[in-house]
């Protein structure tokens, strides 16, 4: 069977790169256009305004002039305009029948090609709003996520939050969105990937009609992680209600690092299903948390190994206290060669589901891309199948350490529940 998909690149005359993925055995494509930019190339000034910049662009340009013609527009497509802003790359992606490629190829023409910045007050209060799922009625901030993350890179742009503090959000102007759409949106800073049964020509003279108005600009260096302070690291935000969210992060290593698919296995021992460790022992068997999962973040040079889950209050120690356990089996070799044929068989099944999803695979070949050659799936799943059972250990005795550990607790501790916790997480070795 023939695994990977064709995929073909060509650079337009300013600079942008667009790649194909050709997928003949689907009946949809998806057209995304990805941006190296994010919360990572900000400074605490501008914090939250790669994320504005990204919303002002829905309120229109010299084509479509408001919120509503845009719109109108991408529906009459049969599509919706997906946008959104991460740490290191920008999207905005449109999914819809192969026959109207060339018209979302221009609409984001049209987009990016001279965005009008109006209705900025309009704007600001909705992001305000936004800003206010994360922050309790005392404005102190709840999300565990983005606290354990502020820990994990401390005064690093990678600890920002994306969407900003509320004051800078309270103070950017159409000047601020325009210096920060002329710096990051140059066509050397971007790619274009088109996933679907489409052919690579087209969508080049495509590409090539709508989006020349890019101008080159300037292909931005990315800041680079920082070392991580030495850990363990802990913080306790107090929250009203019965459960307390917990986002347990080590620092781990990045996709390009040969070891990064040993770390893979790793999650997916430790995470995979119902019958994985997390799942089974502590919510199945030990009745600890009703939902627990883990993932791993990739980030251009770095990534983090996280755990998160949400559980009562009187629990939060014994919880955290017995996933240790569990992850130090996994450092101390108590690792089966059923867990790990079983990760492969599922990594395998969702490598190949991806070429049945446009979206994977423009994600793959075109975010990826910003940073670094995307391996082929064959590529990866040669990987997968040469891990052994001491790969797997390895990894997880260089990443599942107390020097990598962050956590973050939101939720009502008691002093003598916040003291074990702590003291827990202090003596784990």
């Amino acid at each position: 069977m023939e695994l990977d998909p064709l995929v073909e690149t060509t650079t337009l005359a300013n600079g942008l790169a667009v790649t194909t993925v050709a997928l003949p055995h689907l009946h949809t494509a998806v057209c995304a256009l990805f941006i190296k930019v994010g919360s990572r190339f900000e400074t605490p000034a501008d914090n939250g305004l790669s994320h504005f910049v990204e919303h002002m662009l829905f309120r229109g340009n010299e084509r479509y002039p408001t919120s509503l013609a845009l719109n109108t527009a991408v529906e009459h497509l049969g599509s919706t305009l997906h946008a959104e802003t991460g740490r290191d790359y920008t999207l905005f992606q449109l999914a819809l029948e192969p026959s109207h490629v060339p018209s979302a190829i221009e609409l984001l023409g049209e987009l990016l090609g001279k965005p009008r910045f109006s209705d900025i007050e309009l704007e600001r209060q909705l992001i305000l709003e936004e800003i206010n799922e994360d922050y309790d009625e005392e404005g102190s901030e709840i999300n565990a996520d983005d606290i354990a993350r502020g820990l994990a890179f401390d005064a690093h742009p990678l600890g920002q939050r994306i969407i900003g503090p509320r004051t800078n959000v309270e103070r950017f102007a159409v000047t601020d969105v325009e210096r920060h759409f002329s710096t990051f949106y140059g066509a050397s800073n971007a790619h274009l990937c088109v996933a679907g049964p489409i052919e690579h020509g087209r969508i080049v003279e495509s590409a090539a009609r709508a989006l020349a108005r890019m101008p080159t600009g300037t292909r931005v260096e990315v800041p680079a992680a920082p070392q991580m302070a030495k850990g363990p690291l802990l913080k306790h935000v107090p929250d009203s209600g019965s459960q307390t969210s917990l986002a347990i992060l080590f620092r781990a290593l990045p996709e390009m690092d040969p070891a990064y698919i040993a770390l893979v296995a790793l999650l997916r021992v430790l995470d995979d299903g119902m019958s994985t460790r997390l799942h089974y022992t502590l919510a199945d068997q030990k009745g600890l948390a009703y939902s627990i999962n883990a993932s791993i973040e990739p980030l251009a040079d770095t990534a983090l190994f996280e755990i998160s889950s949400a559980t009562a209050n009187a629990k939060v120690p014994s919880l955290v206290k017995e996933l240790l356990v569990l992850l130090d089996g996994l450092r101390n070799g108590q690792v089966t060669d059923d867990e790990l044929a079983k990760a492969r068989i599922r990594y395998r099944y969702e490598t190949l589901a991806a070429i049945d999803d446009a979206s994977a695979m423009v994600g793959w070949f075109g975010g990826t891309a910003l940073y670094y050659p995307p391996p082929s799936l064959s590529q990866r799943l040669a990987a997968m199948s040469a891990i052994k059972i001491e790969d797997v250990v390895r990894v997880a005795q260089q990443v599942l350490t107390p020097e990598n550990l962050v956590v973050a607790a939101v939720g009502t501790l008691s002093r003598a529940r916040l003291g074990e916790l702590r003291q827990t997480i202090t003596d784990w070795r």
